[in-house]
């Protein structure tokens, strides 16, 4: 079976830097979002923002790539142009996500 992963990225510049704009992550979050029943906007469950370590981070699962391959080439274009702090946890680690 093959390992489940997702990328995380961080609102922090890999030299520790708060990165700005701060609503970056809600922004291209809405990129793949659609409006639900309740007229609500519905993130992605391939890119979404969410807590991680406590701070707010930008989620991508690694299906993407598959289902979406201009979409993920652009935000981790993003992530590295910009020099994001971006890690990848597969299926033991994502019981961190949401803490």
């Amino acid at each position: 079976m093959a390992q489940h992963c997702k990328y995380i990225i961080e609102g922090m510049t890999e030299d520790g830097r708060k990165f700005r704009p701060s609503d970056w992550i809600d922004r291209i979050s809405s990129m793949m979002a659609s409006y639900g029943k309740s007229h609500r906007l519905v993130y992605s469950e391939l890119l979404h923002p969410e807590l991680y370590n406590g701070a707010k981070c930008l989620i991508i699962d690694t299906e993407l790539e598959i289902k979406n391959p201009s979409m993920f080439e652009y935000v981790m274009h993003f992530a590295k142009s910009n020099n994001l702090k971006t890690s990848k946890v597969c299926d033991l680690e994502e019981a961190k996500l949401g803490a």
